[in-house]
């Protein structure tokens, strides 16, 4: 992975490139970011410039050798984590190292892909992948060994915020004191889930969302996307490369979340002194608690997007404005009126509120049961 091959970010790039041009890498880096935004390149591109000791402003001119084996991701120095369960294949104590085959072929096809296609990527159904005691403890013993070419060794950790408390504990002391000519590069979307301890022990990289104009770029160059298709994806995309892969592909994870959402506002809009029509919302609920984890958080997200597009319209901002519905007899322009000023802050939070609980393991049909009969109270307020 080449930094030419990241899109956007280009102080970010200089600041990596300079900082190892100089000898002055820090032992432990956090990249920050959101979804789509490059995070996970980055780092791969950056640990390439460093192992292969690579000049200038791109990955080339050092050790061409080591630039094949990033070319197939199977450098003996640089290491990955990342969240990942039990499946039918690995029965028990998973960690990294039993998914490495199915991890490279993300990557290779997916490197812009979040943790929802990562897990649909390795099949674990209804799980939620975490980074547990047994990974920390197999970092531990790599970076016990020394360096297979005599350089940096790299541990890359991806969603980073996924550790759980005794992974955390167990990589703290390291991070606090490493061997020597190790750098841990992490990587999150949110650091509010991650420990205090291991965040002071981080020079943080924050990552923007990618322009629209970066995005239309790059799909133009490296998807032979038309220009004028190009430039209405990266509008719809909201600083997303994932998304607008997947707007461009006609992915939306087999999952129809619009017809989900669209049949959650009708029923709560006739249930107001309907008490027939709470019987459709806890059938809905329980439709919805059938989803993994992933899936139930990603549809939350969605709906918050929904409301805000709806709020938008109601506001008149037209141009900031970018969904098309697709549901028979469904409009954005019609619904508008029930999203205001008077409901929609309450809105987000009964909904943030559904997506902590689910984070949680918390019943998924009583939150989703409960978040119905709530919306259908907000969405009648004047």
């Amino acid at each position: 992975m080449q930094f030419s091959d990241i899109i956007g970010q280009n102080h970010l790039k200089n600041h990596l490139i300079q900082s190892a041009s100089s000898n002055r890498v820090p032992h432990a880096q956090l990249f920050i970011g959101p979804d789509g935004s490059g995070t996970l390149p980055m780092a791969i591109a950056y640990a390439q410039y460093l192992l292969c000791k690579n000049i200038g402003n791109e990955n080339t001119g050092g050790n061409e050798s080591c630039n094949l084996k990033f070319k197939s991701l199977i450098h003996p120095d640089l290491h990955f984590v990342y969240p990942v369960s039990t499946t039918e294949a690995v029965k028990k104590n998973a960690t990294s190292d039993q998914f490495a085959d199915l991890w490279r072929s993300f990557l290779q096809t997916q490197p812009y892909g979040n943790l929802f296609d990562w897990y649909n990527h390795i099949d674990i159904q209804n799980k939620q992948g975490q980074i547990g005691v047994d990974e920390a403890q197999s970092v531990l013993k790599k970076l016990a060994l020394k360096s297979f070419e005599g350089g940096y060794k790299i541990m890359l950790i991806w969603m980073a915020d996924k550790m759980n408390v005794e992974a955390s504990n167990k990589l703290l002391k390291l991070l606090e004191e490493p061997p020597a000519h190790t750098v841990f590069i992490l990587i999150a979307e949110n650091e509010k889930g991650m420990l205090q301890t291991i965040l002071s022990r981080c020079q943080i990289l924050k990552f923007n969302p990618l322009t629209q104009r970066e995005i239309e770029d790059a799909l133009v160059l490296n998807e032979n996307c038309s220009k004028h298709e190009a430039a209405l994806i990266s509008r719809q995309s909201q600083g997303n490369y994932n998304k607008a892969l997947q707007l461009l592909r006609n992915k939306d994870n087999g999952l129809p979340f619009e017809k989900w959402f669209v049949q959650w506002v009708r029923a709560a809009f006739r249930a107001k002194g309907n008490a027939a029509v709470i019987q459709e919302l806890v059938e809905w609920s329980e439709e919805l608690a059938g989803l993994g984890r992933e899936a139930q958080k990603q549809f939350l997200e969605f709906c918050i997007e929904m409301f805000r597009q709806a709020l938008l319209i109601n506001y008149q901002t037209p141009d900031l404005v970018y969904y098309q519905t697709t549901v028979d007899k469904f409009k954005l322009e019609n619904f508008a009126p029930f999203v205001n000023g008077s409901n929609i802050a309450e809105i987000f939070e009964e909904l943030s509120n559904a997506s902590y609980h689910i984070e949680r393991n918390g019943n998924a049909k009583m939150i989703f049961t409960d978040l119905s009969i709530k919306l259908t109270r907000l969405i009648h307020k004047k």
